[in-house]
């Protein structure tokens, strides 16, 4: 039985989709059967592994708006082990379309639960907001991964999100636990980014990752490519980091290896 790992964090340009890209290719890296679910409408995760967004016919938006069957709509990845369910801008719309339907807290769910025996990993890059589509991402998923990045309003809006990661635990995913808080962007040679890991490290102590991800330009120009890090430079410091993350969910998790 997989995993569903929701990377959420509704605060912009705090390492979100790039965690979400290089982890599930990282998963696949060390041959773990991997989906990377783009829950955002701006398709980032789609074209950061290599797909043109506007020629995605169809999209995880038919599946929960119009009841497409999810097999539809798979796409097999340039990586082994890594296949993509795609976004589309279209998905801007899913949440005033989804407003009057039944459990349309819950139609991610039933997109992806048959898929939890097909695959060891699903991981879904949730849009920056807290809106219903991420609700949709948070109540089908097992855990949630939260990017922190190592700047000064680290916190900010951190007690909001953990404040909705309650009220859905309360109310429609009671299972939903916190993989672990992911301090991302981080300088070494910066005092406010030691500063920023010895504040979370303090706060959150055991649920923040012992990995954390450097800012790398390797990691900032794969997506360009079309590409996760570990393809475009796998010896970059950005593409270790998210092997040694991978690993380390891995170990915690106590997942076997995909024959």
């Amino acid at each position: 039985m997989g995993k569903i790992i929701a990377v959420a964090n509704q605060k912009g340009g705090v390492g979100k989709t790039t965690s979400a890209i290089n982890l599930a290719a990282s998963l696949a890296a060390l041959e773990f059967r991997t989906l990377l679910v783009d829950a955002d409408p701006q398709a980032n995760a789609t074209s950061g592994i290599g797909f043109d967004p506007n020629n995605i016919e169809k999209s995880i938006y038919q599946c929960m708006v119009d009841g497409t069957g999810v097999d539809e709509i798979i796409l097999t990845s340039p990586i082994d082990y890594l296949d993509l369910i795609p976004s589309h801008i279209d998905l801007v719309g899913a949440e005033v379309e989804m407003i009057n339907l039944p459990n349309r807290e819950e139609k991610m769910k039933q997109v992806l639960a048959p898929l939890k025996e097909k695959y060891d990993f699903i991981i879904i890059d949730c849009s920056p907001s807290l809106g219903l589509i991420t609700v949709n991402s948070l109540t089908a998923a097992d855990s949630v991964i939260i990017p922190v990045q190592c700047e000064y309003f680290a916190l900010e809006g951190l007690g909001k999100l953990l404040n909705t990661i309650k009220i859905i635990q309360s109310r429609l995913n009671p299972d939903l636990e916190i993989e672990g808080l992911l301090l991302t962007m981080y300088d070494v040679r910066l005092r406010l980014s030691n500063q920023v890991v010895e504040e979370v490290k303090t706060h959150f102590q055991q649920m923040v990752f012992d990995t954390i991800i450097p800012r790398n330009v390797k990691l900032s120009e794969s997506p360009s490519f079309g590409v996760p890090a570990i393809l475009h430079d796998a010896e970059s410091k950005g593409a270790i980091s998210y092997l040694n993350l991978a690993r380390e969910i891995v170990e915690k998790n106590g997942v076997a290896v995909a024959q």
